[in-house]
């Protein structure tokens, strides 16, 4: 088992544990809020290119993913009220801290996209399928506001194909040709300073 691998299971074991309180007030207010289920589950490409489930609050109502992959902008009528909130501070993502227990994703790697997106990589960009994926990533910390982003394009789902998700895939190669320890905890540390600022 590598370093990395050891260090995610004890970062999202005890987060898991500390934050088991949160989990509950979070899934009260989610159940309440809106009908349908309290976790959002979607299948994602992992290492290997193989197909796992990646869990989510959910913060869409139910079946809203089928209208479209893509979230454009905040003011997207498919999220509830309380996954507004829960987006805006990334508290929709931290289930996938069971993912990363589970070994199909690590706290840092490429982000895992839907299957329709990946069929689309070139040769080169699949290397990335050669690794876990993350909960966060350079291009997470980069593109943060990819939701806004797209808000403004006439086309999103072609700026998201042709601009954004092929400079996401150079920003991970990054990490992945230099995976060392300070790379690994500057990418959560930005993360998490990312989620309070503004810029």
């Amino acid at each position: 088992m590598s370093l990395v691998r050891v260090l995610d299971v004890i970062i999202s074991f005890v987060l898991l544990l500390c934050l088991l309180p949160l989990f509950l007030i979070v899934a009260v207010v989610i159940k309440f809020g809106s009908k349908g289920t309290v976790f959002f589950k979607q299948v994602r490409v992992g290492k290997n290119n193989i197909d796992f489930k990646l869990y989510k609050f959910r913060t869409m109502f139910v079946d809203a993913d089928k209208k479209g992959l893509l979230t454009v902008g905040s003011s997207d009528n498919r999220i509830t009220g309380v996954g507004k909130f829960l987006r805006s501070y990334k508290l929709d993502e931290l289930p996938q801290l069971l993912n990363v227990l589970k070994g199909e994703m690590s706290l840092v790697g490429p982000r895992p996209e839907v299957r329709k997106y990946v069929d689309l990589y070139t040769p080169d960009q699949l290397k990335i399928l050669q690794v876990l994926p993350g909960i966060t990533d350079n291009a997470s910390v980069s593109y943060k506001n990819e939701n806004e982003l797209l808000t403004n394009q006439p086309d999103p789902e072609n700026y998201y194909i042709h601009v954004i998700m092929p400079e996401k895939i150079r920003l991970n190669q990054l990490y992945i040709n230099n995976p060392s320890l300070s790379n690994y905890f500057r990418i959560i540390f930005q993360t998490i300073s990312g989620i309070f600022s503004k810029d």
